[in-house]
Formats: structure tokens, sequence, C-alpha cells
């Protein structure tokens, strides 16, 4: 081991070393600014670059350390915020320009609990402006990258998050999801995520002038993009330590009571009137092949109507979006931001009035059908998207871009509005005309039980490998 190699570890391993004292936390910490300031020009995925209180922490750390004190779970860890989320004396932008000096007072609470395990945040991430894209471009930090290549979008509405922790900048990436958007730019990097379900992790942002509206509250939730999917059950425990700034959190443990085993998933290649691409299709034959190896008896069958369900729960989104949001929208919003809202009201037509509170009530209904079917099958492996990743502003190319980008994405924003927990898993590298291309799958979960989607996302990467070594040896030949 040489510094200059250190950002390859994961966060597994950096927390071991660390731990250790093999590693110091000022070690870890230079070595991942010097990977940061070497990518991250070509790819803008950290905005906001926070070296210098970085090393100081890290020196901190160590002087505790010396002098005795205990190590967190996450001693030296590298780690970055998304610029949506508070983080004392940084701007939450939310990509707007017109929120550019909002400084937060004080952490939210996934930074808090990140801080208290020993986690040291090196950056601020990127995300689209309002955080309400699949994409990640705003006017005031500019687009970010996917390190893969130019030909496809970093994702949204975590783009930055995701590129950057694949890009080796940083070991473990924040970011949030109410409708994919840590799924997606897992997906679209090869990374690795698990959305929570509703009220696993306390949320809250101390700068925030209105609480969020009540769909907001329910599918939106706090989360973490990693390069492997081990990582995940080191750092979530961490991430849902219990804030009483958040009177809805469940203070639950990460790891639930044994299942049944061998555990049943319902496997479904559905995609209802979208066409399923020939790698997907492959990588949901591997992933299936990589259970079944793993000691899980996958079965055939469709759940509950994910269609249904899903279009419904983006419709009630839109709703609240179109009563809350859209007037913030329209005074500081781009032409461009504005312009896509418009065609996701014609993609998803808003549910409003009385037919809001009838859909909110409807959702139980969706809740209790998957909360049954989960009573036998645990575990649902599905599609995440029909389709490998998109190209950067497809969702700016009309109707028919919003409907490849969003439209056919319901087995994302379904999970959201279930509040199930829902793993974003790598299963396939394809090559594809412009280059490799990752194919991520999603594995949902029982309420509660995300270190069960994780578990599953592990086996699976057992078999497939993880994404990141082949991605850094492309991008060295690209230098």
């Amino acid at each position: 081991m040489t510094q200059g190699d250190i950002w390859r570890f994961d966060a597994t391993e950096l927390a071991a070393l660390t731990q250790a004292g093999e590693l110091s936390a000022k070690e870890v910490i230079s070595d991942a600014l010097e990977r940061m300031h070497q990518v991250n020009p070509s790819l803008n995925a950290v905005v906001d670059d926070l070296g210098t209180e970085a090393l100081e922490r890290a020196s901190a750390l160590d002087q505790a350390r010396r002098n005795g004190a205990s190590v967190g779970p996450l001693h030296g860890v590298p780690v970055t915020i998304k610029v949506n989320v508070d983080q004392k004396n940084h701007a939450t932008t939310n990509g707007v320009v017109a929120l550019k000096d909002v400084i937060a007072p004080d952490d939210a609470p996934v930074v808090s609990n990140l801080h208290n395990a020993g986690a040291i945040v090196i950056g601020r991430t990127n995300t689209p402006e309002f955080s309400f894209r699949a994409d990640t471009d705003n006017p005031l930090h500019g687009r970010t990258h996917n390190p893969w290549g130019r030909h496809i979008s970093p994702g949204g509405s975590s783009g930055g998050a995701g590129a950057a922790v694949m890009a080796g900048i940083g070991a473990l990436a924040h970011g949030n999801d109410i409708g994919g958007s840590l799924r997606f730019p897992a997906a679209a990097n090869g990374a690795v995520t698990v959305k929570p379900g509703l009220g696993r992790v306390p949320a809250w942002n101390p700068s925030q002038k209105a609480e969020r509206g009540m769909l907001a509250q329910s599918m939106s939730v706090q989360g973490l993009i990693t390069r492997s999917a081990k990582d995940l059950h080191l750092s979530m425990p961490t991430l849902i330590a219990p804030d009483a700034r958040d009177p809805f959190h469940v203070p639950m443990p990460w790891r639930g009571a044994g299942p049944d085993v061998p555990i049943k998933v319902a496997f479904t290649k559905n995609t209802f009137e979208y066409a399923l691409h020939p790698e997907v299709d492959k990588a949901l034959s591997t992933a299936r092949e990589a259970l079944v190896d793993a000691g899980y008896i996958v079965e055939d069958i469709d759940p509950p109507d994910v269609f249904e369900c899903g279009r419904i729960g983006y419709r009630a989104l839109m709703g609240e979006v179109l009563t809350l949001m859209k007037n913030d929208i329209e005074a500081a919003g781009s032409q461009t931001i504005r312009d896509i809202f418009e065609v996701y009201f014609q993609e998803f037509p808003p549910i409003v009035g009385d037919e809001l509170i009838q859909a909110l009530a409807q959702r139980s209904h969706y809740a209790r059908q998957w909360s049954l079917f989960m009573q036998k099958y645990p575990l649902v492996l599905s599609p995440f998207l029909p389709q490998p990743f998109f190209k950067p502003d497809r969702d700016t190319e009309g109707a028919e871009g919003v409907h490849e980008v969003l439209g056919c994405a319901v087995y994302s924003y379904a999970m959201n509005f279930l509040g199930l927990p829902a793993a974003s898993v790598p299963a396939r590298l394809a090559e594809l005309p412009n280059g490799p291309q990752p194919i991520n799958v999603q594995i949902a979960a029982r309420r509660w039980r995300e270190d069960m989607a994780v578990d599953a996302a592990v086996a699976i990467e057992a078999r497939v490998g993880q994404m990141a070594p082949i991605l850094w040896d492309r991008m060295s030949a690209q230098t």
C-alpha cells in the first residue's frame, strides 16, 4: 500500500485499516483529496471542495485517537454530501441560483450521524435544480459527467454523488431519493445503493422555512451510494441512528430477525408497455442465477400491480408539486427546468383536490397488497429501467424524452409510494455501440428489511464483481 493508492480501498477496507491504526485519518483524507483534485475537474461531481476542513478534522481525529479516545465505525472514511442537505456553514443550494447564499445553521441528521461515526466530509456533490431530474445539470454549478463517458447521463438527482464515488472520490456518497434519485445514479454509474424504506433514516434540514408536503415526507428518503454492496452493511447502521428532529423516524436495528430459509424471491421481467432491452434481460438472468447459486429460491411470478401503483403514486406527487412547488419553480427555476416540469405534468397528469385525498387513501391498499405478497416472497427481483441508461439531457427532448427517462421507471417510484426498501446493484457490463455500460437490477424487500435487500445485492456482486476497477482502468487509459 502506497500513498496514491489509498483512495482505491472501499469503505469497509478503510475502516478496518484506520481502526487498526495501520492508516491515519490524515493519510486517508490526503489521498482522497488528491484523487478528487485529479479527476473532478473533468467530472464536476463535487461542486464544493471541503479539503481544508477535512484535513483539520482528520488531524483532530488522529490526535483524539493518540489520546486514547475510542474510534467510530467509519473512523477516517472520506464521504461526500449532496448539496440539497444541510451541512453547517455551507450553502444548501439545491442546484438553484437563488439559493446559493442559503447557509445552513446546523447539520442535518444524516450529516450529524456520519460525523458521529468518524466519517470525514471531503466535498459536496452536485444535483439538478430543485433535485427533481434523473439527470444532473443546473445553471449554478453546471453539468456533472458520467465517468464511463459523456454519452451516458450520470443520473439524478444524486448524480454528483454517483459519479464521485465511482470515480474514486470518497468511499461513500450521500444522496436522497423521492422517485429514484439514489437508484438512478447507481444504475447510471454502476454503483450500489439501497433506497431505505419510510421512516428508516432521520431527515430534516435546519435551514428550511416550511415543512415539506405529505408525499415529500413519505416518499423521500436519505441514503448512501457505494462501490461495493458490503459497504452498505458497514455504513447504513450509522445513517439510521435516531435523531429527535425527525419525529417520524422509526428506531429499529439494521439487522432484523433471521427470516425463514431458504428465502423465496419473486422474479419478474414484466416491463408492461415498455420493451425489455436484451442487455437488461441478460442482466436479470445473471442476477437470478447468482441468487440461486447463493441458496435463494427464485420463482417466476409478478408482484402486485407495479404499473398502476407507480403511476398513481407519481401523479399524486405531481399534484403536490403543482400545489406547493410550482410558484417557486416558475420564480427561481431556469427555462430548462420549467419546460421539463411542463412535460412532467403531461406525462403524469397531476392528481389534485378530492382525487388527491382519494389517491392517498388508496396508497394503503397498494401497500397492503405488497405486504401480504411479501409474506411469501420477502424479496422481489425486477428490472430498474427496461433499457440501458439514457444519454444526457434526454429529459429535455419533449414528451418522448421524459417518457424514456421517467415514464418507464415505474419499478423505481412505486417503491417510494409504497415506502418499501429497494436495492440497486450492477448485474452486467453491457458492450454497447458507444462503449461498455453497466446495467443494474432492483431488489425490493419487506418493510424494515433493507438488510435483506443488501444481502441479495452482495450475492449478485459476488457473481458479477464490482464495476469500479473496470471503470478506473478505462479512465486511466483515456488519460
